[in-house]
């Protein structure tokens, strides 16, 4: 019983630990460099400054898409250790971990129906980052609750505002400041190469009665606000748009 306690602490352990690890690169991406770095501008400033923008974006990519980079590393790490000999179980979940937090991060920009149970329970339990805590870090100023895989790691992080000290320490060191986010609020104009990531935009038209909806044979209600009763799978697809661009409830004219 003890050698089983003392395990599912290190287990624990690595988990968190892969979770900081995945957190403080996603505070570099955030903060440092620009989408005209050589090599890692293109690969990896401009797709982060592409997700707060438009924060669901990366949810229509495949786990292939998402995670590649990072299996490659995490690949790399298991090699390393197995070619030194202190390839150890703790190396392999924290690789696991690590290859995939992209994954759940995605998750996280996700619906319930998206995710399936078995992940929406995990989230519910805490086990896994919510859409609920993660939605802190694409609050305004976009810059706190970093990690991206548990729901642990980020309150104790905010409680000693460990990001803004290390970005104090680099800026007396260094003096790099934190880049810009013309995500924010005010702080615009947004780079002109965003256009082409931008959802498409419904046309927006005055209410049809008893127009058919877009993308099944539903008709329009208008009593529930020009929309369909919510239940095809057009209307999901247009909530989540809708969530997601901050925009009010198009209305689709009918074709």
């Amino acid at each position: 019983m003890r050698s089983l306690l003392l395990n599912f602490a290190q287990a624990l352990g690595v988990v968190l630990i892969a979770d900081f690890v995945a957190g403080a690169v996603h505070w570099l991406e955030d903060a440092y460099g620009s989408p005209d770095t050589p090599v890692i501008g293109p690969l990896v400033i401009r797709p982060n400054i592409v997700h707060h923008h438009h924060p669901r974006f990366f949810t229509r990519l495949t786990w292939w898409q998402s995670s590649r980079d990072l299996l490659l590393l995490c690949v790399a790490l298991v090699l390393v250790a197995w070619w030194f000999d202190f390839l150890t179980w703790h190396i392999g979940l924290f690789a696991f971990v690590s290859a995939n937090a992209n994954q759940v991060h995605k998750w996280s920009h996700q619906t319930r129906k998206e995710n399936g149970r078995i992940v929406s329970f995990f989230q519910d339990i805490g086990v896994l980052l919510t859409p609920k805590q993660h939605a802190l870090h694409h609050s305004d100023p976009k810059n706190t609750f970093y990690c991206p895989v548990t729901n642990l790691v980020n309150p104790l992080l905010e409680c000693i505002r460990f990001w803004h000290g290390a970005e104090w320490l680099i800026a007396r060191a260094t003096g790099m400041r934190h880049r810009p986010d013309t995500s924010n609020r005010g702080h615009g104009p947004a780079p002109a190469w965003l256009a082409e990531y931008s959802p498409a935009r419904p046309v927006i038209g005055p209410v049809v009665k008893n127009a058919p909806c877009a993308t099944c044979p539903r008709r329009l209600d208008p009593s529930r606000g020009a929309t369909c009763r919510g239940t095809c799978s057009g209307a999901v697809r247009l909530a989540n748009r809708t969530a997601s661009t901050n925009e009010t409830s198009p209305v689709f004219l009918p074709q």
